[in-house]
């Protein structure tokens, strides 16, 4: 006889059995407002594994009376889709039919845009569900089409009250193992990382292999991949303290520092973050002090989405000591914030009229509505205006100290006259 996982056996057929955001589960929230009305739009789930996207597009199709189809990007192609559509003619598919699309963002843009067809014109419901951010990796059209929601990990508190609910279905299959201690259901909560499907299994791997009521230590001893990771939680305060580490470690100049916080991130399963971190970094830390950082990380981030953990490891640390030990600069975000000031207080409504479209008429030389096009002059460069009037003699940006912005600053002050 197959064993069915305990994450099966005690997986949520309703929302009020789910644990996260209560915008999206609570009573109130917009998940209980679809199953009572039975409307469900296509939409888009994003965040990270564990975190209830299945389930959730499981509990809608059941509450909206449609068959469910499940396909992942991973293996899945526009014929599987096309499979399924030819089924929404059928008897099978007289209520409709929701297509449950898990990680899309290995569709690429041809396989994306072939879903849209099938959506404008009814024949199917689609959720999609990736742990990417869908406006980086799906395509805008069938964003536009779908309602965005976000799951995020669960905390230590709820993750903790789930884990009690689940160890009541242990209770025959382990008795040895009850009553589980306080401190141990605590810890697997802890170093989940906001994923209930990683916790469960932890909770059933360590009680169907115990022999008395497991302790901290021995669930360390029992699952050795988990030992050294207390106090990594992706939904509590300590793994945001880790990235704001990894930042200011980097943006300090130690790669040693740089070296150790984007490891322990990554040894906690939280790929994703590390990735988005150091693309921050570059931008805001290194700016235009190594302007290609930013291309040298994208290209780690990349190879390390590619590779997958634990090989990930090595194009992201070696990312995280390049942007350390390069020179720093935060000039350009600097002008961002002060511009971001100003458009916030309501100032530089609109662009001088002659760099307006209406003004750029005729050839693109000389004047042209009042606009003076660069390339007709010599260096390519004329003096005008091109902030809103009431901001003309604002300055938001200022050259920082380092080699590439002051080569930038004497050049154009050459070209400039000052």
């Amino acid at each position: 006889m197959n064993h069915v996982p305990l994450a099966e056996r005690v997986r949520p057929r309703s929302f009020d059995e789910m644990a996260g955001e209560a915008a999206l589960f609570g009573p109130s929230g917009i998940f209980a407002k679809m199953t009572e009305t039975g409307f469900i739009p296509n939409m888009i789930f994003f965040g990270p594994s564990g975190t209830g996207k299945t389930t959730a597009a499981n509990i809608l199709a059941k509450a909206s009376g449609k068959t469910l189809y499940k396909l992942n990007a991973t293996t899945a192609s526009v014929a599987d889709v096309k499979t399924v559509i030819n089924d929404s003619g059928s008897i099978i598919g007289q209520n409709g039919i929701l297509l449950y699309l898990d990680e899309i963002q290995y569709f690429n843009k041809k396989q994306q845009q072939s879903l849209l067809e099938y959506i404008e014109d009814g024949r199917i419901t689609l959720i999609c569900s990736t742990t990417e951010n869908p406006y980086f990796y799906i395509y805008p059209a069938l964003i536009s089409r779908s309602s965005v929601y976000e799951f995020k990990p669960i905390n230590k508190a709820q993750m903790k009250a789930l884990l009690l609910r689940a160890a009541e279905e242990l209770k025959n299959d382990a008795p040895a193992a009850f009553p589980i201690p306080d401190d141990a259901v605590s810890f697997i909560a802890e170093v989940s990382c906001g994923d209930v499907r990683r916790a469960v299994t932890m909770l059933e791997n360590v009680c169907m292999t115990a022999d008395a009521p497991p302790t901290k230590e021995h669930i360390e001893e029992i699952l050795p991949e988990i030992a050294g990771m207390s106090g990594f939680d992706r939904a509590d305060d300590g793994h945001y303290d880790l990235l704001s580490a990894l930042q200011k470690s980097i943006r300090g100049s130690d790669p040693d520092a740089a070296a150790f916080y984007a490891t322990k991130l990554l040894a906690g399963g939280d790929m994703i973050s590390v990735c988005r971190r150091l693309q921050v970094i570059a931008a805001e830390d290194i700016g235009l002090a190594v302007p290609q950082a930013i291309c040298v990380v994208r290209a780690c981030v990349e190879a390390a989405r590619e590779l997958g953990m634990p090989e990930a490891r090595i194009p992201l640390s070696e990312a995280a000591v390049y942007l350390a030990t390069l020179p720093k600069s935060n000039s350009s975000n600097v002008a961002s914030e002060r511009a971001l000031s100003d458009i916030e207080a309501g100032r530089g409504l609109k662009p001088p009229r002659p760099l307006r479209m209406a003004a750029v008429t005729g050839e693109n030389t000389g004047k042209a509505g009042g606009y003076l096009y660069p390339h007709s002059f010599p260096n390519h460069w004329v003096k005008q205006q091109y902030l809103p009037d009431d901001l003309k003699d604002r300055r938001y940006y200022e050259y920082g100290e380092n080699k590439a912005e002051q080569a930038a600053k004497a050049y154009w002050e050459q070209i400039k006259g000052k």
